[in-house]
């Protein structure tokens, strides 16, 4: 008896193109292992016989092979339609059994997988009356009842690790592969598979051109599903090596297509990632899923090239995930974490009006390089800023936004934190609520144009997965890994609005430097990150690079620190992510016990708000935003689309409760405005 083997099953309705996947499978499986493929209509016992046939195959066949042994079973002969001869299946290393029923409900605890293929109705018919004639035609309809009495009473397709909708132009085999290597259930035996995919190959153009951005992002990625614009959309306004330069370097636009693109959403323990027309379910935590995919080297930086974004994942992750790193288990109405990845991406780096093309070595990157460099050359000479100009009038009505916490409530909730502050529970507490309102028929794509121009920001971004918009001008940084393990958390705390008048803004932002609470504030901050960088940094390396400096921007002047450290040599990247999860500026310290009084407090989940955005790149590299001044346009559902704005402050035991709900105002105003909206009440 030979070890038991890996077992795939391939599923799916007659005709949705489960044999040429399993057999292509299959091929490219025998490249590093020995494969063995069972069909199932070699043993179903005639047209009326699915449920017999799912029988004779899991007695005859599943259950010895599933035992490393050799399956004995007896075909079916349908010219005879009888019985016909006895017929060997040898175990191998990895064995795909495909067919209708193959992954039914008394076969599914011998399997290591399932892939559930699925296409539409009158493709499934036509495909399967050319494959097998004029001989299944009189049948179809009766083998299709059959499949479907079977289907009622069988949670196959719910229970499918992989679905995949196969458009029948030979792309399935390729993504279901790509997707099956993200089963933990098939990690060790795929081992070469995901060896391969570690193996890529960097190709990269440097173009001397400042396109205009806004013109660039549309023509490449305006049809796009999924498409990332990490935009630091003030680099005009910063020159020279300062760090705030520095910050504002590079801007990222990337979508999800391509040879390797794909796209990832996840939702309280459970992770759906898209690879082409495959989609693949798992569960667990979501930060143990980014470290199987994130956090170790996989291609060198270009010569010449300074930025850290060597391709990779980019999107957000949520502040809900606070239920992996100490918080409470609050659910959203959007997806924990989005992420897409890019196999090839345009980046432009403002200090040397440069654009750099990377692009992981494809049979398809040749021609987007093409496509990539003609977009460039078009955005280069279109007249400076004329996106920009045509996004400031946004369209449609203006919104009416409601708070889930009036005035009087909101003030309450700053007499209950200081409450929990007096009792020794906390020391400041980041009490935020949400603005909300109908779309409409707002323009995500115009309110950003709009927004970027009247609010720039280092860290600004714009985020599209499907109807799921965000519409970013955050100034704050989360937390920053370069490659070689240099770490970097810039919190933000204490906030002034910018006046017209020129001695009235230098009073305000005087007043912000010279105050004490928010230097209090900053400064329990900046303590807090010192001990989350700490879990895995080298001993030592924590340090305080900046302290309470004032940074002024279009609508703010903020107070902001730096906290220093360097990883520890071999330290998993997305565990030292995940110990500085969330951001403590949006929490307040004690963290964990902060965040719990926070879900006492607080009417609702906070979603993609206080959460982060940003990359997780092939060289181990991430830089990641804090989600702050950010409109998020939610999907649409019974009452359309909606539109979301988080605003909040630190509550300290000297705040004032006027005070502390005029800062919020004034943190709205930035967004706000630029929808010509005001703030409720």
């Amino acid at each position: 008896m030979t070890p038991a083997p890996v077992i795939i099953a391939v599923d799916g309705r007659s005709g949705a193109g489960k044999t040429t996947l399993a057999v292509e499978l299959a091929a490219r499986l025998r490249q590093h292992h020995k494969v063995s493929l069972f069909h199932l209509e070699d043993i179903y016992p005639g047209w009326n016989g699915l449920s017999t046939g799912i029988e004779r195959y899991v007695a005859t066949v599943l259950t010895p092979l599933s035992q490393g042994m050799a399956a004995e079973w007896v075909s079916w002969d349908w010219e005879r339609h009888y019985d016909g001869g006895l017929n060997v299946t040898l175990p191998a290393e990895i064995v795909i059994v495909e067919g209708v029923g193959a992954a039914a409900d008394a076969a599914r605890p011998m399997l290591d997988a399932v892939v559930w293929v699925e296409a539409p109705g009158d493709d499934r018919r036509r495909r399967a009356l050319a494959r097998d004639g004029s001989t299944y035609e009189p049948y179809w309809d009766g083998w299709a009842a059959q499949e479907e009495v079977w289907l009622e009473a069988d949670a196959v397709i719910s229970a499918a690790d992989v679905r995949v909708q196969n458009p029948a132009d030979g792309s399935a085999p390729e993504d279901v592969l790509q997707a099956l290597m993200y089963l933990p259930s098939l990690a060790a035996i795929l081992s070469p598979e995901l060896s391969s995919r570690r193996g890529l190959q960097l190709r990269s153009e440097r173009i001397d051109a400042a396109p205009d951005a806004p013109v660039l992002f549309e023509a490449m990625y305006g049809n796009s599903t999924n498409a990332v614009w990490l935009d630091s959309s003030n680099a005009s306004a910063v020159a020279g090596r300062s760090q705030a330069a520095a910050r504002s370097r590079f801007s990222i636009l990337a979508d999800d297509g391509g040879t390797f693109g794909q796209s990832v959403a996840h939702r309280s323990g459970t992770t759906r990632l898209t690879a082409g027309s495959a989609t693949v379910t798992t569960s667990g935590p979501f930060f143990r899923w980014l470290d199987s995919v994130w956090g170790r080297r996989a291609v060198r930086a270009p010569r010449g090239y300074d930025g850290q974004f060597t391709l990779g994942w980019l999107g957000y992750l949520g502040y809900e995930l606070k239920r992996e790193t100490g918080g409470n288990d609050v659910q959203s109405s959007t997806p924990d974490a989005a992420l897409l990845f890019a196999g090839r991406a345009v980046v432009l780096d403002h200090r040397e009006n440069a654009v750099w093309l990377l692009a992981l070595d494809a049979p398809d990157a040749d021609e987007w390089l093409g496509e990539a460099r003609t977009a460039v050359a078009a955005a280069t000479s279109v007249a400076p800023g004329a996106a920009a100009a045509a996004g400031t009038a946004v369209s449609g009505a203006v919104p009416e936004f409601v708070s889930r916490d009036s005035a009087t409530d909101y003030k309450r909730k700053i007499a209950d934190a200081q409450h929990q502050i007096s009792e020794g529970n906390s020391y400041e507490v980041c009490l935020t609520t949400t603005l909300e309102s109908a779309a409409g028929d707002l323009d995500p794509w115009a309110s950003y144009l709009n927004l970027r121009r009247r609010n720039p920001a280092p860290f600004s971004s714009y985020l599209r997965f499907g109807e799921l918009v965000v519409a970013s001008s955050s100034p704050e940084r989360f937390l920053r890994i370069l490659s070689d393990g240099g770490m970097r958390a810039e919190p933000i705390k204490g906030t002034r609005g910018r006046s017209a008048d020129a001695a009235e803004d230098a009073a305000l932002r005087h007043d912000l430097e010279t105050s004490l609470k928010d230097r209090a504030e900053n400064i329990m901050i900046v303590d807090l990150l010192r001990n989350d960088l700490s879990h895995f940094a080298v001993p030592g390396s924590v340090t305080v690079s900046r302290l309470c400096a004032i940074e002024s921007y279009a609508t703010v002047h903020q107070m902001v620190s730096a906290v220093d450290a360097h990883l520890r040599p071999g330290a998993p990247r997305a565990e030292a992510l995940a110990a500085a999860f969330p951001a403590g500026s949006m929490t307040g310290a004690p963290k964990i016990s902060t965040m719990d009084i926070l879900d006492q407090l607080e009417s609702g989940p906070r979603g993609i708000y206080s959460g982060a955005i940003g990359y997780f790149s092939l060289n181990a590299a991430t830089d990641l935003a804090v989600v702050i001044r950010t409109l998020v346009v939610n999907p649409g559902n019974e009452g359309g689309r909606t539109l979301s704005l988080g605003v909040g402050g630190a509550i300290t035991s000297d705040s004032t409760a006027d005070d502390e709900y005029e800062e919020i105002r004034t943190k709205a105003f930035g967004v706000l405005s630029t929808l010509g909206a005001e703030f409720p009440g």
